[in-house]
């Protein structure tokens, strides 16, 4: 069984992945990188603050979540069922729920703000207002969140504040009103920034034509990786080769061209 770590390093913070479906391996490839970390850190003449640092167990069924602590240096290494990375709230299952939880507030808040100061000012102003105040929120990491089954949270708290610009009823139809608002619902702007990551870094993805050399329809497609997982299927990589093959050959081919223009 193969056992990746891969570290992944941001201004002074530095997170290392490893996966090994065994637990004996896992532990044994945790051990031996911490100790290669430890031995980095003090060349350089550095050191790890144990209170900071965190252990995360990410696992597809209940029945994954070993039961073992991580040490470093004979001291404890916290394990944690969710935490905060680069703004997004991770959870060991990838439900993305608690992260929504996060947003959630905040985007009340906006909504609020924007009730507040609605009778002051046109609805141009307010779209202005909508984009600077809950489209940041909404759209940061919509990627990994946009599909997960509490979204639907987040789209009630959109509905509501389009519903509080356009001064319509709670009851009304917001089909129209997001199109008067030239707004993506939530579900629209999750498919535009998993085609716009595919669009903005295609080299990251092989086509059916580099992987086999069958003269077949679907030869330039992106290649979709064969599996059962449902959790795979939903996530990032899976869904937005999955979207991207289904536009129509001309936008794609557009695709590739504003790639070359670049």
């Amino acid at each position: 069984m193969a056992t990746s770590a891969n570290p992944v390093l941001f201004a002074d913070d530095t997170s290392m992945i490893i996966t090994n479906p065994d637990p004996m391996e896992f532990t044994k490839s945790l051990n031996t990188n911490s100790i290669k970390i430890n031995r980095w850190l003090k060349s350089n003449s550095l050191s790890l603050n144990v209170d900071k640092t965190h252990f995360l167990q990410f696992y597809m069924r209940p029945n994954q979540n070993y039961d073992f602590i991580p040490y470093y240096e004979d001291k404890q290494i916290t394990k944690v069922e969710t935490i905060k990375f680069l703004g997004i709230t991770l959870d060991s299952n990838l439900s993305w729920e608690q992260h929504i939880e996060d947003i959630t507030p905040r985007l009340n808040k906006a909504c609020f703000a924007i009730r507040s100061i609605k009778p002051f000012m046109s609805v141009e102003a307010m779209r202005l207002v909508y984009f600077s105040y809950v489209h940041s929120i909404l759209s940061y990491g919509i990627i990994f969140w946009g599909n997960s089954v509490h979204s639907k949270y987040i789209f009630k708290i959109q509905k509501r504040t389009i519903t509080v610009i356009t001064d319509s009823g709670m009851r009304d139809s917001c089909h129209e009103l997001f199109k008067k608002l030239q707004i993506l619902p939530l579900s629209s702007q999750y498919i535009l920034s998993l085609l716009m990551f595919v669009v903005k870094n295609r080299e990251l993805f092989k086509s059916n034509s580099n992987i086999h050399h069958i003269g077949t329809r679907s030869n330039n497609d992106l290649h979709l990786p064969s599996t059962q997982l449902n959790l795979f299927q939903k996530g990032v990589y899976y869904s937005r080769i999955k979207i991207y093959n289904h536009l129509p050959l001309s936008i794609k081919d557009l695709s590739r061209d504003i790639k070359c223009f670049k």
